[in-house]
């Protein structure tokens, strides 16, 4: 493979994305979440339960396993905490876990009751794997369509204070500390929260969290057309938010970077902006993402929270570029645009902010094993 600027490194894991597949697969399917996160440049993706019925059950979490076999882009299943994601009585995690499950996670339903996410960091602790929690008090976010701040008051919308989701991460991190185990935040969004991680990792919590590329790149300011495509959980928040974001990236606070990636149908979308739902599609353009809001200066930090950074939170074995190894690569460049089109959107939805937009940086292609896949 030739070309200018090019660059390899070990293949990227996203930590958080949904194949809609069963139940919704007008909207995703098992094998195009695959291809267009090859096309990202990822080898192995964590799927999320956003499906019908839950990924609660080894059955499950053996139906995705079957169906993406043989792929070049590997398939993680991330079972759920509870049974249907409803909060209530634990899912069948040991079952799981025997069944190729590598994380527990009940997705954007965060766990109101503290007790259940004490019992959830207990027993997964105990078969080895971590609780991804999403961060987010309803009872102070509900009804909320954006970031709260001076953009939503000048458009007239209720705000999602930035004090929901520290609360909860607050909450959480309390409940680690009394319970052991391993706890990973998907995606933080306010300075707050940044400041709250750091001091946990810095007591010596086995704490970890992510962010979406997305809030890396964008602030509440490009909601001020109503683009639904704009609308994402954990919502835009202001320039001070980002800033602290991308730091946090930069000095390592933060492990991981996901694309977050939840394909929506028109009827989701194509509404007036309080009744649209949240989420984009943004496997294929993840790294152009971050990229575009890190900087080309950061490359090495965003492709560490593409690579190393979720492998540590998942306790995968590190990818040697050694000869003699098996191959697990990325080969990418920082150099040039990418410009996601209808036509070569492996997606079966359209839902994303950045379609016919140039993003900074190329994915040329990976390599798992022996197979390959080149854009």
């Amino acid at each position: 493979v030739e070309g200018e600027d090019l660059c390899v490194s070990p293949g990227w894991i996203d930590l958080q994305a949904v194949s809609c597949d069963p139940g919704f697969e007008h909207r995703e399917t098992i094998e195009t979440l695959l291809r267009s996160a090859a096309a990202g440049g990822f080898t192995a993706v964590c799927v999320h339960s956003c499906n019908q019925p839950a990924l609660h059950s080894k059955s499950q979490v053996e139906y995705l396993l079957n169906r993406s076999s043989g792929r070049v882009c590997e398939l993680l299943p991330v079972g759920t905490i509870t049974v249907d994601a409803a909060g209530k009585d634990l899912a069948e995690m040991f079952d799981m876990k025997q069944s190729g499950a590598v994380a527990f996670s009940d997705y954007k339903h965060p766990l109101g009751d503290a007790g259940t996410l004490l019992r959830a960091l207990q027993y997964a602790g105990g078969v080895g794997a971590p609780v991804i929690a999403h961060c987010n008090d309803a009872s102070i976010s509900r009804g909320g369509l954006m970031n709260e701040g001076e953009v939503a008051a000048s458009l007239g919308l209720k705000g999602i204070p930035a004090l929901a989701e520290e609360l909860m991460l607050e909450r959480n991190l309390s409940v680690l500390g009394y319970a052991g185990g391993r706890l990973h935040i998907p995606t933080i969004s306010t300075k707050g929260s940044v400041d709250l991680v750091r001091k946990a990792k810095a007591a010596g919590l086995p704490v970890t969290c992510g962010v979406a590329a997305v809030n890396l790149c964008l602030d509440d300011a490009v909601l001020r057309d109503f683009d639904t495509n704009y609308k994402v959980d954990p919502p835009l928040r202001s320039r001070r938010d980002v800033a602290a974001l991308r730091n946090a990236v930069e000095n390592g606070t933060i492990d991981v970077i996901v694309s977050d990636h939840l394909p929506q149908d028109p009827e989701s979308k194509d509404l007036e902006f309080d009744l649209a739902e949240p989420g984009i599609i943004n496997i294929q353009t993840a790294f152009g993402c971050a990229l575009e809001g890190m900087g080309v200066k950061l490359l090495n930090d965003v492709v560490r929270c593409l690579s190393a950074g979720p492998r540590e939170v998942l306790g995968l074995p590190r990818v040697m570029l050694n000869e003699g190894e098996d191959a697990n690569l990325t080969i990418f460049s920082s150099s040039g645009k990418t410009t996601l089109t209808e036509k070569n959107n492996g997606s079966r939805s359209r839902n994303s902010p950045f379609l016919n937009k140039a993003l900074s940086g190329s994915v040329i292609g990976v390599i798992r094993g022996s197979r390959t896949f080149f854009n």
